[in-house]
This record gives structure tokens, C-alpha cells and sequence, in this order.
């Protein structure tokens, strides 16, 4: 009985080592597309008050990348991790990746405001705080913590933040 132990344990790791030394090259999966995906363009941010609420939208040549929204304590400058000098209490960080604000020669197809800002009911201002090693990011200001939905439109590609405000637009 411990004989037929010993050799199905031998079966057992004579399988798993060949098992090992098959080359990674030899894998039965189907191989993946070798087709680079271009680089999504971040081109605008614009604003806009309505009666209840402020929008932000986020203009993108090509296909609209994966993005958060997170609030943050305060706005820092991707890279240098300087103060973004934004007035205001509350911030939000929108981060867009992989993503760039500028074309393969380095120049800048960025629109929107650098810094900016902004008189309307929630949104205080607007500043393009990152164009860094594949991520863009734009930080918004507020003087109210924001409640705020997002969502995505297409044709053509764009993220919308709307920031709740009381009735009554002052813009």
C-alpha cells in the first residue's frame, strides 16, 4: 500500500514538472491583438449653470477613457505636487486614463482654462492641474461641499459632472 502512495506521488510531481517546462510560448490561448489604441485627447473643459444645478463637461477626441472623480482636501499640480492656487473650500479631482492633453510633438490641444475662475451658483473654478506620464487631471473648486452625478455622452465623446445647487441660477 505505501508502494502505490510513493508512486502516485511520483505520477503527481512528474506531471507538475512538465507542466513547468513547458515554454511560455507554447500556451494554446489565442494571441492577443498586437493593434496599439490611440491615446484619448483631453481638448476642453466648459461649464455651464442651469436652474438646479452647475454642469462641467470634459471634451475628448477619440474613445473616452476610464475616469474618476474623487473629492480631495486640496488641488495639487500633478508631477510637482505644487498648491493649485483655486479658490475655494471643497475640491474635486476628475482624473482621465490613459489620457493626454497634448499631440506626439509635445504641443498643448488643450482648450479649456489652465486656472480659472468661475462665478456661478456651485462651481467656483476650474484648472487643469495634470498632463503627466498618461493622465490628465482637472481639479474643480467650491465654497459648499458639492453633490454631484457624472455621466458619459458620445458623439461626440465627453464627461459630464453636474454639481446640485438651491433653485435659482445667478450666472
Amino acid at each position: 500500500m505505501r508502494h502505490r502512495h510513493t508512486l502516485a506521488a511520483a505520477g503527481i510531481l512528474l506531471t507538475a514538472g512538465i507542466g513547468a517546462m513547458i515554454p511560455a510560448g507554447a500556451t494554446t490561448t489565442p494571441a492577443r491583438s498586437t493593434s496599439v489604441r490611440a491615446t484619448a485627447l483631453v481638448v476642453d473643459a466648459r461649464w455651464g449653470g442651469h436652474a438646479t444645478f452647475d454642469r462641467l463637461v470634459i471634451d475628448v477626441r477619440g474613445a473616452l477613457p476610464p475616469v474618476t472623480v474623487r473629492p480631495v482636501d486640496v488641488l495639487r499640480h500633478d508631477g510637482s505636487g505644487q498648491k493649485v492656487p483655486l479658490a475655494g473650500k471643497y475640491f474635486l479631482e476628475i482624473r482621465l486614463s490613459p489620457a493626454a492633453a497634448h499631440d506626439a510633438a509635445g504641443h498643448s490641444v488643450h482648450q479649456g482654462p489652465r486656472l480659472l475662475k468661475i462665478h456661478l451658483p456651485a462651481l467656483k473654478g476650474v484648472a487643469l492641474t495634470g498632463d503627466f506620464e498618461g493622465v490628465v487631471t482637472i481639479g474643480a473648486a467650491f465654497d459648499t461641499k458639492p453633490a454631484y452625478k457624472t455621466f458619459r455622452l458620445h458623439s461626440p465623446e465627453r464627461f459630464v459632472v453636474d454639481i446640485a445647487h438651491p433653485v435659482g441660477c445667478r450666472a
